[in-house]
């Protein structure tokens, strides 16, 4: 009950910085967020979404003007990203963005080698990560419930390099690149089906900004 009452009145804060910007658009709601809200909003939000690591991009956020610039590049590439991956989720949160495959990243059962069609999806998106390179990007692996909790952290995690892998022979700087398994821990899809499960098997995508992007949006804020 008290993490619960923690929760609304946190939310009910952002709110209240949201709501004194009415007229502002996704870029400066963002911005403002990652002023004011800091890594325990960040993190809540995360949680709430489903979408782990989440609450790592709203908690890293620079906030302010270079948090505006910071966001306006990324409504960009989020555009691009969409344009070039229609039947993508792509979503802008903070000052960064999570892409989850329509056609998903999908592993058969206790596998984690890539089937054609997912190096056909990870192919579109590499397109655009080299035309954006002041990003970071964490890949993170999952899997359905079945078998142990030890057993699926370590698939989920060889998933995750797997992605990692594929995606630096294509030209993206491994620098650039983390990878982390969180086994069935953060489900996005019920397991209580097998096409839940099915759709569980698979990885995502949280883009933020680099130390550069951040750097130079800084200094494109400070100046008069």
């Amino acid at each position: 009950m008290k993490t619960m009452k923690q929760v609304l009145v946190l939310l009910l804060l952002a709110a209240v910085v949201l709501q004194g910007c009415s007229s502002a658009n996704k870029t400066q709601k963002g911005a403002a967020i990652g002023a004011g809200g800091g890594a325990v909003l960040g993190g809540i939000i995360g949680s709430l979404s489903g979408h782990v690591g989440v609450g790592a991009i709203i908690g890293a956020a620079v906030g302010g003007g270079a948090g505006a610039i910071i966001g306006h590049k990324m409504d960009k590439q989020a555009a691009d990203i969409q344009k070039d991956l229609p039947n993508a989720k792509v979503e802008r949160v903070g000052e960064g963005i999570v892409v989850e495959f329509s056609d998903k990243i999908l592993f058969s059962i206790n596998q984690y080698n890539l089937s054609p069609a997912a190096k056909a999806s990870l192919d579109k998106l590499v397109a655009v990560l080299v035309k954006y390179p002041d990003t970071n990007i964490e890949i993170q692996g999952h899997t359905d419930n079945t078998g142990s909790a030890a057993y699926n952290l370590k698939l989920s995690q060889q998933r995750a390099d797997a992605v990692k892998a594929y995606i630096v022979s294509n030209a993206i700087d491994a620098s650039r690149l983390t990878s982390k398994g969180f086994g069935a821990d953060s489900p996005q899809y019920s397991n209580d089906t097998k096409e839940g499960q099915a759709q569980n098997r698979n990885v995502q995508f949280v883009i933020s900004a680099n130390d550069k992007m951040k750097t130079d949006a800084s200094k494109e804020a400070a100046k008069p």
